[in-house]
């Protein structure tokens, strides 16, 4: 769902640069003023580097001839919380964008509205939290209760903010004034391919938080284990080892056998009749949206700071530029991560001492 700058126009893109700048601000401010264990820093890089490193494997939705990539909101809200889960979605958006050219500069703020702030925020409070705290599978044991919590709020959350997500990215592109995309033939194709693209990744969340919560329950935002049902089957370290893999297998390994299908948004757009499938909006992938001076300036600089584009070397097609991408993106956005705790930490303290 990574939007190309042409999509926008410029005031557009300015105003969700501001709604997403805005949201960034509260959370830094209510991260200051909270006292997370330095312990559970490693779980945050380890989660962020995840996210990017799933974000880069296309799974294919059947007889669409398209593809759907995890977005991972839901996934680091349940376990940094919404705050943090959205400052670490920022991070992986804007290595992406920097770094390897997935997504427009000019559209950054967009994409992290729609792709971060439904999944971080709303996804959690109006979903996540109440789910968790309810009283749904009360019959069950404690631990299968909790299990089937986590599943349930995974799948419903995923899609529900996917569906959000992408109804935004039909709302800027018709307020953008894009005749291309008319709001209701954009909007009937939009919705129906994200429906089924978040169930995929309601279950790719499902299954990642059920392995936590199997393996260290405490790490896992709103679960209850007052009951002292559930114990820690594994060291943190040894969950912090077991995704540092995952993340290694995802980004070097399996990130080589990606669907090449176009992702929901392209595919929305251009369609893939080469492939014998529908034309879509049948927009040319040359010639289409908006073009402004700020467009041009902002592919500019992504030009020159993209030194993996596409997730691939600049000079050849060769495969090690894939995993090479996956490894050294999903490095960056765990130590990125790590940064920004260790900053909110730093004036935490600050404050702290100055009273």
């Amino acid at each position: 769902m990574h939007m190309a700058d042409a999509l926008l126009a410029p005031a557009v893109a300015a105003t969700m640069y501001v709604a997403s700048g805005a949201a960034a601000g509260i959370s830094v401010h209510k991260l200051r003023k909270e006292d997370e264990e330095v312990k559970k820093l490693p779980v945050m890089a380890v989660s962020a580097a995840l996210v990017f490193a799933g974000q880069m494997i296309n799974y294919t939705i059947p007889g669409t001839g398209s593809s759907g990539h995890l977005c991972g909101g839901m996934l680091l809200s349940a376990l940094l919380g919404p705050q943090a889960g959205f400052l670490s979605m920022i991070v992986i958006l804007t290595i992406q964008c920097l770094f390897f050219g997935d997504g427009g500069l000019l559209a950054l703020g967009a994409n992290v509205w729609n792709m971060a702030f439904y999944g971080c925020f709303v996804g959690f409070y109006l979903i996540w939290r109440p789910i968790m705290h309810s009283n749904w599978f009360g019959k069950m044991g404690a631990r299968a209760a909790q299990r089937m919590k986590i599943i349930l709020a995974s799948i419903i959350g995923c899609i529900a903010t996917l569906q959000l997500g992408a109804f935004s990215v039909v709302v800027e592109t018709s307020l953008s004034g894009i005749a291309e995309l008319p709001f209701g033939a954009f909007c009937a194709i939009m919705q129906p391919i994200h429906l089924a693209i978040g169930l995929i990744e309601g279950l790719i969340t499902a299954a990642v938080l059920t392995f936590v919560y199997e393996a260290r329950p405490e790490l896992i935002k709103e679960v209850d284990t007052s009951d002292g049902t559930v114990s820690n089957k594994r060291s943190l370290g040894t969950v912090v080892v077991i995704m540092a893999v995952a993340v290694a297998l995802v980004g070097g390994v399996l990130s080589l056998f990606a669907s090449s299908n176009p992702d929901g948004l392209e595919w929305s757009l251009f369609g893939n009749s080469e492939a014998g499938y529908s034309e879509n909006m049948g927009l040319d992938e040359d010639e289409f949206g908006i073009s402004s001076s700020a467009a041009d300036k902002a592919a500019a600089v992504q030009d020159s700071t993209a030194f993996l584009p596409d997730y691939a070397f600049a000079d050849n097609d060769s495969a090690a530029g894939t995993s090479v991408s996956g490894l050294v993106g999903s490095a960056m956005v765990a130590a990125a991560a790590l940064l920004i705790c260790a900053v909110c930490g730093f004036f935490r303290k600050k404050k702290s001492a100055a009273k």
